[in-house]
């Protein structure tokens, strides 16, 4: 059996929780690399990540340098002796710190790779309508989460399930799979295998205001599919036309409803192949005009798309908090020509 020397690498909660598993588990951990300290809300007071929140309470050493190349640093993570290193939601590492532990540095991507690589694995994963995702465990190369898989482990997207949801089940499942990784390095039993490099692969690009807008030309599905893999962040965004003015809002939750609206256009019985062109110009155009048209029914706010109605069930306006639409349609009222678009 090894003796292992862990330096744990990570800064959001879902790092945090993989480190705290570690450390109850009695694993040897001489050190936390995490994300300096940054400005954040409205007071722009520093706030520490939630990796070094638990490392401190911890007592265990943290270093948070804004260069890996730098040298000092790298004598700073010399100096811990590690031979292990494990990565969790953290930044691209130089080579010159992958390469430092005898034992090779590890990660835990939120994917079944090759399958979406890059930055938001588990929002694409039901953007994309995915029915199963899962973890798994590479040694880290030169390039982002290419490296020789060592472990995965997969789990069943719930038909409704989002973002957040998903992100605190693969945290737990993630946790299991760092410690098997861990104990299969100690006992130097690890088998890897070569990710395919090429292929039909999708892949997890990081999350920007134009591949978060909601489009709704796009099939029901489609959209429900968008809403809750951005739900609860960053949040799927469109714009709201109310009241002769025009909002960006953003959509946290939402049901299908998947019932026909729109009216077939009669064609003529008898009809040249021109007057068959027009008859089905007029279909679209009626069909894309209605795309988004709101309707207030029931306590219930049902946006028009392609293949039905989307109820809409949590909302946020500019300058407010997300809140359920009952509790928004209590006070405000949308015209009879409101529209999301």
């Amino acid at each position: 059996m090894r003796d292992i020397r862990i330096v744990f690498m990570g800064t959001p909660d879902f790092a945090a929780t993989i480190l705290e598993t570690l450390v109850t588990q009695e694993y040897n951990i001489v050190g936390v690399i995490t994300a300096p300290d940054r400005p954040a809300g409205r007071g722009q007071k520093l706030r520490k990540s939630a990796v070094k929140v638990y490392a401190e309470s911890q007592g265990l050493t943290i270093l948070q340098p804004t260069n890996l190349k730098n040298k000092d640093f790298l004598k700073e993570l010399e100096a811990l002796q590690a031979n292990l290193q494990i990565v969790v939601a953290f930044r691209m590492l130089p080579a010159a710190v992958w390469q430092m532990p005898e034992y090779g540095t590890f990660n835990l991507h939120a994917s079944l790779l090759p399958q979406y690589r890059g930055a938001a694995p588990i929002n694409w994963a039901i953007m994309n309508g995915e029915k199963e995702t899962g973890v798994t465990t590479f040694f880290i190369d030169e390039k982002i989460d290419t490296g020789a898989v060592i472990f995965q482990e997969r789990l069943a997207i719930g038909e409704n399930e989002n973002a957040g949801s998903l992100h605190d089940r693969l945290m737990h499942l993630g946790a299991g799979l760092v410690t098997k990784t861990v104990d299969a390095i100690a006992q130097n039993q690890v088998t890897t295998h070569i990710q395919p490099q090429s292929g039909d692969l999708k892949t997890a690009y990081k999350l920007y205001p134009e591949n978060t807008k909601i489009d709704w030309e796009a099939p029901i599905q489609t959209i429900h599919n968008h809403i809750r893999g951005l739900s609860p962040y960053p949040g799927a965004w469109c714009y709201l036309i109310n009241q002769d003015k025009e909002e960006r809002i953003k959509i946290y939750g939402a049901e299908v409803y998947a019932q026909g609206h729109t009216e077939p256009v009669e064609a003529p019985s008898q009809n040249t192949k021109a007057e068959s062109q027009i008859v089905d110009k007029v279909e679209e155009t009626v069909a894309t005009s209605s795309l988004g048209t709101i309707q207030i029914e029931d306590g219930n706010l049902k946006v028009t798309t392609l293949n039905g109605y989307l109820i809409i069930t949590e909302i946020q306006l500019p300058g407010k908090r997300k809140m359920d639409v009952k509790a928004l349609l209590n006070g405000y009222h949308f015209d009879e020509n409101a529209k999301m678009r």
